[in-house]
């Protein structure tokens, strides 16, 4: 290995000896790990071992007891805007604003986002399973509807970093195939995917690993 390659930053997401505790009670502590371009990570554990915690940490929702999270190898606290502005979380709550229709929430999510395709609102809600239900109210639609709303928004604003907690809860078989395959077809793009969910994903080694936060 040359100097040059010796020096080179890390882009990505790196995680450096991160420690939680909630009401007195460990949740994890000394957690490391590096996400690079073209790589997915499947948070693991049972209910209760900081799966969400952990993510709201990633998502700058919630300060860790210890350590740091680097974006391309600088601290997130010494670029918060630039970091949050390179990703895009999907947690329980969807977020999806129930007085406007589909169409109208991702044209929201369109306007705030720093990425932007030539995608249109109309093709991402098709792809996620929501022909025919663009001009609807939102408030109208079944939880998985909604929660595919939420997901259509990863299609039009292309932020590299996923973190998804749970992106299949309420949603049909044929809608996981669906999330499953725009996860994958964001990493193989060289994107990059962090979730909380048993769900396999159709992605050799070199592209997913796993973390159980309850080994």
């Amino acid at each position: 290995m040359t100097t040059e390659e010796n020096n080179a930053s890390f882009q990505g997401l790196e995680i450096r000896n991160l420690s939680c505790t909630r009401e007195d009670r460990s949740l994890f502590s000394g957690l490391n790990f590096k996400l690079a371009p073209g790589q997915a990570l499947q948070i693991e554990g049972p209910n209760g071992s900081g799966k969400t915690t952990l993510l709201r940490i990633l998502c700058g929702l919630r300060l860790p007891d210890d350590g740091a999270i680097y974006w391309n190898d600088t601290d997130i606290q010494e670029q918060r805007s630039n970091y949050l502005g390179n990703l895009a979380y999907i947690g329980h709550n969807h977020g999806v604003k129930g007085e406007l229709t589909p169409l109208e929430n991702l044209r929201v999510a369109r306007a705030m986002s720093l990425f932007s395709n030539d995608i249109t609102e109309d093709e991402a809600l098709a792809r996620v399973g929501l022909f025919g239900f663009e001009d609807v109210p939102a408030r109208t639609l079944s939880a998985g509807q909604c929660r595919r709303v939420a997901l259509a928004r990863l299609l039009i604003t292309p932020a590299p970093l996923w973190i998804l907690d749970e992106p299949f809860t309420a949603i049909d078989i044929q809608g996981q195939q669906q999330i499953e395959e725009m996860i994958t077809h964001h990493v193989l793009q060289g994107g990059m995917a962090i979730l909380t969910s048993h769900h396999p994903l159709d992605l050799s080694e070199d592209h997913l690993s796993s973390l159980n936060l309850a080994a």
